[in-house]
């Protein structure tokens, strides 16, 4: 990798510079681009590398579902990257006991040190490292993405900051205007340490086509039966 996990060039709505790529194409070229940064965001931020390829998945699962919208996003990859890190931080995965624990057991020592000290950190503290020292947005743009006031972002960068470096002895010794970078650098040697098999874009696309199926008629389904109950309740109390 030449840059933190995540860091993505910066550029014109997907769609831009080619006005007669399908919606299909579109969609392919940015799951290319930013499926594999943001699996390692995901498992950064949660620890459980299957349920950080799920957060992916349903990232895009959800834009392809409302690509219209996505497309001319000022920034596709941010939108993206907020539905996984939300998803991927959702408590309602902590629910199922053990998990984690097995999963860390299978992180190399010296990676694992690094993940069980960020898996430590309060959830907001813990995304906002990542999007600053990780990702590499600035505080301002890290306090847009995570709904804090600019000032709340730094507080919580600084706090991550200085909860790792108690437990990462190599951060005690760097001076702390640097510790930024160092963090910076140890999150490009652990992404490099866990490659990532993005899976296939055209699979992603029809199988978020039937999960919108589903959802439809699931929908219709429960419309019907309340139109159902109602008719029947009037009928018999008629």
């Amino acid at each position: 990798m030449s840059g933190p996990p995540g860091r993505e060039p910066r550029g014109p709505p997907v769609a831009a510079g080619r006005v007669n790529a399908t919606p299909a194409a579109a969609f392919d070229r940015l799951y290319v681009r930013q499926a594999t940064p943001l699996t390692r965001q995901a498992f950064l931020l949660c620890g459980r590398r299957r349920l950080a390829e799920r957060a992916v998945v349903h990232a895009f699962h959800r834009a392809w579902e409302r690509w219209p919208e996505v497309a001319v996003d000022p920034d596709p990859a941010g939108w993206l990257r907020a539905a996984t890190h939300e998803y991927a931080l959702s408590p309602w995965h902590q629910l199922v006991p053990g998990r984690r624990g097995g999963e860390l057991r299978a992180v190399p020592p010296e990676d694992r040190v690094l993940l069980e000290a960020l898996l430590s950190l309060p959830r907001s503290y813990r995304r906002s490292l990542i999007l600053h020292d990780g990702v590499g947005l600035g505080l301002s743009e890290t306090a847009a993405e995570t709904e804090a006031s600019t000032r709340a972002a730094a507080g919580r960068v600084l706090g991550a900051r200085e909860a790792l470096t108690a437990r990462l002895p190599g951060l005690a010794d760097t001076a702390e205007e640097q510790r930024g970078v160092a963090l910076a650098h140890l999150l490009r040697q652990f992404a490099a340490g866990h490659p990532v098999v993005p899976g296939c874009p055209a699979t992603l696309r029809a199988a978020g086509e039937r999960l919108t199926r589903r959802r439809t008629w699931a929908a219709f389904a429960l419309v019907a039966t309340a139109v159902l109950s109602i008719a029947l309740t009037a009928v018999l109390t008629g």
